[in-house]
C-alpha cells in the first residue's frame, strides 16, 4: 500500500466519522476530538487534512453532493435529449430528480443513510439551509427549473419555485426517515422504504406541478 493510498484512507475515515456524528448530533453537538476518536486518528491529523470543524463539515457535504448532482444531472439530460426537439413531461423531469437518490442501491449503505440524514438536518436549519444548500445544490436545481419551464411554458415562475419548495420538503422528509409515517399508518408505510416513497412522492409532486 502506497503512502498516498494510506493518506486517502485516513481522509476517508475522518470524513466517514464526521458524517455519522454530524448526522446524529448536528454541527454544534460534535467536536473535532470526537470525530478524530471515532476515526481512530489523532485530532491533529484531522485538523491537518481539513482545517477547522466548519471546513470539515463543508467537505463532508461536498463529497457526496458531487455524486448526487452528477447522477441527477445525467438523468435529467437524458430525458431532455430523448424528448428533443420537444419538451420532456413533468413526470419524466420529476423522476429524474428523485429516482437517482431514492432508488439506487446506495440507499442501503450506512454512509449514505448518514448523509441523507445530514442533508435533512441542513435543509431544515435556518442557520445552514440557505447558505449550504445554495452552495452545493442550486446550480443543479436551476437546471431542473429550466426543464420545468420547458414542460410548463404557461406556468409563472413563482408557481414553479413554490412547487420546488414543496418538492424539496418531501425529499427532505424522506431523507430524514423519522418513522413518523410508520406510526401513522400502523406499519402500512415504512419511512425506510425509500423506493416505495419515491413512487408516491413522484406521483404527488407531478400532479402538483401539472
Amino acid at each position: 500500500m502506497t503512502g498516498e493510498t494510506k493518506k486517502q484512507e485516513k481522509r476517508d475515515s475522518i470524513l466517514d466519522a464526521a458524517e455519522a456524528l454530524f448526522a446524529r448530533h448536528g454541527y454544534d453537538g460534535v467536536t473535532l476530538r470526537a470525530i478524530a476518536k471515532q476515526a481512530g486518528v489523532d485530532v491533529a491529523l484531522a485538523n491537518y487534512h481539513f482545517g477547522p470543524k466548519r471546513d470539515l463539515f463543508d467537505a463532508v457535504l461536498m463529497r457526496r453532493a458531487q455524486i448526487l448532482n452528477s447522477w441527477r444531472l445525467q438523468a435529467l439530460e437524458d430525458v431532455i435529449a430523448k424528448a428533443a426537439p420537444g419538451a420532456p413531461t413533468v413526470e419524466e423531469i420529476i423522476r429524474s430528480y428523485f429516482e437517482p437518490v431514492l432508488k439506487r442501491s446506495q440507499v442501503e449503505q450506512e454512509g449514505w443513510k448518514s448523509y441523507y440524514a445530514l442533508i435533512a438536518y441542513v435543509n431544515n436549519s435556518p442557520e445552514w439551509g440557505g447558505k449550504l444548500m445554495t452552495q452545493f445544490f442550486d446550480p443543479l436545481i436551476q437546471r431542473f427549473i429550466e426543464a420545468l419551464r420547458m414542460a410548463l411554458p404557461a406556468v409563472p415562475d413563482k408557481n414553479l419555485y413554490w412547487g420546488y419548495h414543496c418538492l424539496s420538503g418531501a425529499l427532505t422528509l424522506a431523507f430524514a426517515q423519522t418513522g413518523r409515517i410508520d406510526h401513522l399508518s400502523n406499519g402500512l408505510c415504512r419511512s425506510d422504504d425509500l423506493s416505495d416513497a419515491c413512487d408516491y412522492i413522484v406521483d404527488f409532486i407531478t400532479a402538483g406541478f401539472s
